[in-house]
């Protein structure tokens, strides 16, 4: 297998990677043939996928518009992913063009990509770090030398939590990531679920086993489950929706049924 010049050495690109994957579906082509395989495989079940990533996408492009608009300058991305059109630095400085951005990652491929993407970029920066452990996430020096966390953020975890298992406890990370916040940050978040989904949960499954093949598990959590992630934030009208819902830019009668797949919010820290 022939290894693209981007691709950083000491990965093994036989294995799939669950930043790649979304890559694809995204329309990206910074994914391996692995990452293809095992994409195509979930889709077999779901052939949506493609359409509730883009879902979720849109709905943190939204997001970061209105906390744009909410005067917020500084943007947490944590589980950023491979860089693909519409990203956070190019939305919030649409509104401020000195917005500053640090994109949090532990895929090497994620990472080295971003970082490849933003060079020159004084106002963002990439830290290689794990929702798991928020401490080093807040004490990387790509956060403390790039953000004031004594002033608003957002934080952004968008299709990230969900990838996190409860012997994990995402609960307490993103506790923890709320309480290093100054009042007035927002938390932008999304998370799969079965509600919503046009297909049965049985065949939905299928999917999920794909992810729990190559050692990525998804974890289906319900609204109630995910409403709990918001503890501590005010949720921001229209509160949790389905993605295309949460202050659409136009009609939505149009999307696919795919789009409406998980849920979607925005909360203020009190």
């Amino acid at each position: 297998m022939e290894r693209p010049a981007w691709a950083p050495q000491g990965i093994d690109i036989s294995v799939p990677s669950v930043a790649r994957i979304y890559d694809y579906y995204l329309g990206g082509s910074h994914n391996f043939e692995a990452d293809r395989e095992a994409a195509r495989k979930a889709m077999e079940f779901m052939p949506g996928l493609p359409k509730i990533m883009q879902a979720h996408r849109a709905f943190m492009r939204r997001a970061v518009h209105y906390a744009a608009g909410q005067g917020i300058t500084q943007f947490l991305d944590v589980g950023s992913g491979i860089p693909a059109f519409g990203n956070v630095h190019e939305v919030a400085r649409e509104a401020d063009p000195a917005a500053r951005v640090v994109y949090v990652d532990h895929d090497p491929v994620a990472v080295a990509h971003s970082r490849a993407v933003l060079e020159g970029d004084a106002l963002s920066a990439v830290a290689a770090a794990d929702l798991r452990k928020p401490r080093d996430i807040l004490h990387s020096q790509e956060v403390t030398s790039l953000l004031d966390l004594g002033r608003p953020v957002a934080l952004l975890l968008v299709c990230v939590l969900h990838f996190i298992e409860d012997a994990d406890d995402p609960y307490r990370a993103v506790a923890e990531l709320r309480d290093a916040l100054a009042p007035g940050s927002l938390l932008i978040a999304s998370h799969a679920s079965y509600e919503g989904m046009p297909v049965p949960e049985q065949q939905a499954n299928g999917a999920i086993e794909v992810y729990r093949d190559i050692r990525n598990p998804i974890v289906m959590r319900t609204r109630a489950q995910v409403e709990a992630f918001f503890e501590g934030y005010e949720t921001v009208d229209p509160g949790l929706v389905s993605p295309p819902l949460w202050r659409p830019s136009g009609p939505t009668d149009q999307e696919d049924p795919y789009a409406f797949s998980g849920f979607a919010g925005v909360g203020r820290k009190a």
